[in-house]
Order: C-alpha cells, then structure tokens, then sequence
C-alpha cells in the first residue's frame, strides 16, 4: 500500500473543500484531497449559481452575513471573470407584500453595507415600461431592480481545484477516506478508490469539509464529538423552456414567505428555484419531488403570462445544504452562515460546518488562518488578490476590467481563433477563460480538434477535460464541467461513455 505524507488532509472535493486546498497549497502546505464522487458531484453542483449577498437574509437582521457576503460578491467577480458576472435582478411589486416604501429602505441598505466599485445600484421601475414587465401579468406594475452575481458552480469548484494542483496538492477523486486513526501529532488515514485501490495518507491535520457529510463523517470515521450539529434541507430547481427574451433575471416574493428565483439559463431555457425542505433520506439519493415540481410551477404561474406545467420540465436537480442548527423554525430561516470548529485534543482537527458559495473563499481563508500557524506557517493570506485559473483576463491580478471589458475580450480571442464558430468560442471563453489557449493549443482548424463525439463536443476539449480537469464519465463532462446535456439527443451520454470507455487509461 503506497504512503503518502502532506500537512493536510480535506475530506470532501465540494467548494468549501476545494477552496481550502487551494489557500493551503499556496501558502506552501503540502496538501492531499479525496473526494468520494467527482468535484461538485451534490450539493456545489445543486445551487442557484448566484453570487449575492442574500438580499432576504436582511428579513432576519443577518446584517454580519449579508456584509460578508456582499464585500465577496465583488472580490470572487474580479477573480474569474470568465464563469461569473453581474446580473441584474428585478422584483415585481405584489400588494400582499410589505409596504413599496420598506422594500425601498431594505434594497438602500442592501446597496450600502458594502462597497460597490462597478456594481450599479437599486432602482424603482415601472414594469408597464420595461423589458421585465411585458413578461409579467398585468396586475404587476410596478417593482424594484437590484444587483447580484451569476456563477457557474460545478466549475468554480474545478477552478479551485485546479489551483489547488498547480500550487502542489494532490486531487484525488472517487477516492473516499474509509478509516482514520489519530495520533498526538498525526492523523493516519486509509483512502479507498473506485477500483478498490487503497492508499495510505499520514497527515499533521485533517480538515473535515464533507458539506451534508460532515457530521456523519465526524461521529462515524474519528469518533470526536461535536457542538455543532447540521440541519439537512433539500433544495431544488427546475428546468423550462425560455419564458422571456431580455437578460435580467426575476426575484419573486410568494405569499407564503418563500423567495423564488427565476433566472435566464443557458440561452434557451429559464431556471426556477428553489425549495426549502428539511431532509432525512439518503444523501446520496437525493432528487426533486412532484409536490416540489408542481410548487415551482404554480409559483411561476402566478408570476408569468405564460403558463408551464410539469410537462414543460426538461431538466431539474436538487442538493442539500448543510445548515448549521439554530432556532429557526422554518427551512428557510435557517442561518446560512458557516461555523468553523477546531479540535486539539492530538493532531489537528477542523471541521465546516454550514456556509454558502458567495463566502467560500472567506470560509477557506479562515480555515487556513487556522491550519497554518498550528502548523508553524506563517504566510500571510493571498486569495483575495490571486485569479482563478483563466480568469487572468488583463493581467495576473484581479480587476475590474475583466468584468466590464469581458465582451471586448471575447472578441479579441474570436479574432485570434477566427476559424472557430462564434458559439463555440463563447462557449469556450466562459467556460476556460485564458486557459483556452491550453484547450487549443496546436490547433489551426476546426477538423484539429478532431472527432465532434457528440454535437458541440470536440475530442480536443474531451482529452483537456481528462487530463486537467479530472472529468471521467459523461456525466463529468455533461452536467458538472459543462451544461452541454440540456441541448443534447437523449443518447449522446452513452456515445460519449463508448469515446471515454475507449480511451488507454493513464
């Protein structure tokens, strides 16, 4: 059985996780992370990719979190450019909700608790006049529009990883850690791959960021008690055809105290969510409900002037968030802060418990700022003026260039690149940012990047995938690295499942 030795083990390949192997590995900490699935295989591929500060925490006077969040909104936009960017947010005006004149004050402190360099601020619209409006029934008519983030999630937690590699760490995937063993001054693990394969990992701290796990692995594999425990709560989305043409995105205020988004996704389609449910059942089993289906389109009826139904669901998922218990009666009241818990009695242990993706990389500095000095590290942060992989759009650091000059930028690669197809060089400048030129590196033509294994996918980007991006199945490629599977045929899974299957394995 091989050995390893590095001063960090993270359990769990979800953001959080990710997000600490890739502070710890630059700060120079040799760091190992196994992952029982792929990268962002539950809960970080199953959010409302949005980067906000949490305008309906401000209901429940979590001012510290909605601060928190609001300075990251803007420091994580900076970093990468190429998969996150502002989206502007409209909420119609209902009579059954607070007062115009509330909801006015609640968005004026949501525009001032934290600095904004280019996000614009809130306004009043009249939706008889707008864009948004013509889409909305009649009895809408007026409403508010805001400012907040989009993120492609499956591949920030790529990024991170990715990060994490070129600075040292080892990513193991469809690795789990099936025994630990704890020591005055080490943790001795056992780490059981997909095949069977085991390795052996001897570590000076562990960091347990096993996200809806985390519990369960702390209780069952280390035995150290807690004095956090975690609320289980399922959200979902679903999936239709394209309910409206121009680019802002709606926030829905229901009757029954739920807020709903409903947001353009992928060109062609509109996503809706999410649900609130405290959950019991098997985590790695988890799927939407008809209840849930039929409550997300009841909910967008009320809204739209165009009807959808259950059958108009192409495509829905759902994840469950770890929550960090408090007193919050209902689901949705529930903090979606983060607690960090240490534990000294022997070799390092900390565990994450709760925490949302727009303060990821805070959780991972703090973390780290945590790991490193009981380790004898002393190097300073460095995370908030470092860009995620591809995300050096106009130089190594972040600025705010890469957010308003992005447009300009993807131009400058189609001219480049000219004999690639517009699409498909959009596609690529969002989903890899400067790394493209790794991507397309030795290509001239598009018959260069060889087989087009399924429509939009080429071998070249399939062979980048597996070899830099730890993507395995179809799944990996289809749903996680990208969203290529909602404008696929049904059987380009098993196509592209037969192309990898045929592969020489490395």
């Amino acid at each position: 059985m091989d050995t390893l030795q590095c001063d960090v083990l993270v359990v769990g390949g979800g953001i959080n996780g990710a997000g600490i192997a890739r502070d710890a590995a630059g700060r120079g900490l040799c760091v190992v992370l196994c992952e029982k699935d792929d990268l962002a295989g539950h809960t970080s591929s199953a959010s409302s990719k949005l980067i906000h500060g949490g305008l309906r925490y401000l209901e429940y006077y979590a001012f510290g979190l909605v601060r928190k969040a609001l300075i990251e909104r803007e420091v994580l936009l900076r970093s990468a450019p190429h998969i996150m960017w502002p989206l502007r947010f409209v909420m119609p005006h209902d009579r059954g909700q607070r007062p115009a004149w509330m909801i006015r004050a609640g968005l004026y402190l949501y525009d001032s608790l934290a600095r904004r360099e280019f996000l614009p601020g809130s306004e009043a619209i009249t939706l008889r006049r707008h864009a948004a409006g013509r889409d909305l029934k009649p009895a809408f008519t007026r409403g508010f529009m805001y400012s907040d983030g989009w993120v492609d999630d499956a591949r920030l937690v790529v990024l991170n990883a990715i990060d994490a590699r070129e600075r040292g760490a080892r990513i193991l995937t469809r690795t789990a850690c099936s025994a630990v063993e704890r020591s005055a001054g080490h943790w001795n693990a056992i780490l059981t791959g997909a095949d069977g394969t085991r390795t052996r990992v001897r570590a000076r701290c562990l960091v347990n960021a096993a996200g809806p796990w985390a519990s369960q692995f702390l209780h069952g594999a280390t035995s150290v008690a807690s004095h956090q425990s975690l609320r289980l709560i399922k959200g979902s989305h679903i999936v239709v055809p394209r309910l409206f043409e121009h680019p802002y995105a709606y926030i829905f205020q229901h009757p029954d105290g739920r807020i709903v988004f409903a947001i353009p996704y992928e060109r062609e389609f509109t996503l809706i969510g999410t649900t609130d449910l405290d959950f019991q059942g098997d985590l790695d089993q988890v799927a939407i409900s008809a209840d849930e289906i039929n409550y997300l389109c009841e909910l967008a009826n009320r809204y739209f002037t165009r009807p959808i139904s259950p059958a108009d669901v192409v495509w829905s998922y759902s994840g469950v968030r770890p929550l960090v218990q408090d007193s919050a009666s209902k689901a949705a009241a529930a903090t979606r802060d983060f607690r960090l818990e240490h534990d000294t009695d022997g070799a390092p242990l900390l565990s994450v418990f709760g925490g949302k993706i727009t303060t990821f990389r805070k959780l991972a500095e703090e973390a780290v700022d945590w790991i490193a000095p009981a380790l004898g590290n002393a190097t300073p942060t460095w995370t908030a003026q470092a860009c995620l992989p591809g995300g050096d759009l106009f130089g190594e650091h972040p600025s705010k260039r890469g957010v308003l000059e992005f447009d300009d930028w993807v131009a400058a690669l189609q001219r480049r690149f000219a004999w690639l197809p517009a699409p498909l060089a959009l596609r690529y400048a969002r989903a890899y940012g400067t790394r493209v030129d790794t991507l397309l590196a030795g290509c001239a033509s598009l018959a260069e990047l060889g087989q087009e294994i399924v429509p939009q996918l080429y071998e070249a980007e399939a062979r980048y995938l597996m070899q830099h991006e730890w993507a395995l199945s179809a799944a990996d490629m289809l749903w996680r690295r990208s969203k290529l599977g909602l404008h696929l045929p049904a059987d380009s899974a098993a196509r592209l499942d037969a192309w990898i299957a045929a592969r020489p394995k490395a």
